[in-house]
């Protein structure tokens, strides 16, 4: 009879846990978290802007800006994740040509 080790002993497969490991696993919850809520805070700015133009508010021009920095914002985290494609985002947000264009965006 032969003696084989466990596979959870493996050493292909066996991992220390240092502390950049550790370290880095926080680092990208935190990226994770900040893009969910920047992405919220995009949702939030364009239903406030659709609402107002809706509505044929007069303010439209704050509300734009708000929009287009929310969405700034949104992209640069979506980029320090390493998402560099802004198009899904744009399509799936379905955000506006002119908050794009407040972007500099074409």
């Amino acid at each position: 009879m032969s003696f084989r080790a466990p596979q959870s002993l493996n050493a292909a497969t066996f991992r220390f846990e240092t502390g950049a490991s550790i370290l880095d696993a926080e680092i990208a919850s935190e990226k994770a978290s900040s893009l969910g809520r920047m992405g919220a805070r995009v949702e939030q700015a364009l239903a406030l802007l659709a609402q107002a133009e809706a509505q044929g508010v007069n303010d439209r021009d704050a509300l734009l800006k708000d929009a287009a920095d929310a969405v700034w914002m949104f992209f640069v985290q979506r980029e320090a994740c390493g998402i560099r494609d802004q198009g899904p985002a744009i399509r799936d947000l379905k955000i506006p040509r002119a908050v794009l264009v407040r972007l500099g965006a074409r």
